[in-house]
């Protein structure tokens, strides 16, 4: 299946998603002419917003057991570097579609059907994720966001000008990741009674700050010197990952419905932690969305 670019475009943005991998690759505010999506450089990360499936995270030992047989799958799964199908399109929504076949059963040994719509509304993009299970066993996934929005997104603004603000005070420390990008076994304080999270460069130099159950369920990004940013709402998402490579201009914000095995895991995946479960021909949604302005 070749790859290809596909656009939407409405009187506030235009969007770009690449069939390989279904990613968001550029989110541009025709208004005022601002580029929100990072750029992709390559000497410090070359993704845009890669879609996490069928997990989210990192394995241990890359490895995961289902019924007493051992499987490989990388970090974030395969999804990412697979090439979707374009099933529906629109004006204003776009469906890009994946479905297994032998090389995804070969290392995930599920049938399924995995959707992802865009669909444009003013200044905001829906992303939605559709599960769907196809076979005659019980499906298990995780499904996460991975968007990489610019850092500072306006001329004479620097990084650490802007801020993350959560929609409720926060009481929640962040779950280190170990060196194999396993989860710890204890939170490390980070938040305490406030809901905002000033961006610095040296706030990732540890990795991604992983929160579970945060009381909120849309962050922005924002700053006092002007009047761009954003909003990512992610009700439905229990997880939330903040990241960025080192010393690079932008910040992820990683809405999740799974997350990365725990360094004392038992690498089951039928109970992995942020594992889902889903009947035959039964189905799985979630939306999140982010607003420009």
């Amino acid at each position: 299946m070749q790859s290809n670019m596909y656009s939407l475009e409405n009187e506030y943005l235009t969007i770009a998603i690449h069939s390989k991998g279904a990613e968001l690759q550029r989110v541009f505010g025709r208004k005022d002419q601002v580029e929100y999506m990072w750029s992709g450089d390559p000497a410090f990360w070359s993704k845009h917003s890669p879609v996490l499936f069928p997990i989210v995270g990192a394995l241990k030992a890359d490895t995961y057991y289902f019924n007493e047989k051992a499987y490989q799958l990388g970090r974030h799964g395969f999804a990412r570097d697979m090439d979707f199908a374009v099933t529906a399109q629109s004006n204003d929504r776009i469906v890009f579609t994946l479905e297994s076949n032998a090389e995804t059963l070969f290392k995930y040994p599920f049938a399924f059907r995995f959707d992802i719509s865009y669909e444009l509304f003013q200044s905001s993009i829906r992303v939605t994720y559709r599960v769907s299970n196809s076979g005659k066993s019980i499906l298990y996934f995780s499904v996460g966001g991975h968007p990489a929005f610019r850092v500072p997104l306006t001329a004479g603004t620097t990084y650490s000008d802007y801020y993350l603000e959560f929609n409720q005070r926060e009481r929640a420390g962040r779950w280190p990741i170990a060196k194999e990008g396993l989860i710890e076994s204890r939170p490390v304080e980070l938040l305490n009674d406030t809901n905002r999270l000033p961006l610095t460069k040296e706030l990732f130099q540890k990795d991604a700050l992983v929160f579970k159950g945060l009381l909120s369920n849309s962050v922005s990004m924002k700053s006092g010197k002007t009047k761009h940013g954003l909003r990512l709402d992610f009700t439905g998402f229990p997880y939330l990952g903040i990241w960025a490579a080192k010393d690079a201009d932008f910040v992820c914000i990683e809405p999740w419905c799974g997350i990365a095995d725990s360094v004392d895991a038992d690498q089951q995946l039928a109970i992995k932690e942020g594992i889902h479960s889903l009947q035959p021909a039964k189905n799985f949604e979630r939306t999140w969305s982010v607003t420009f302005f």
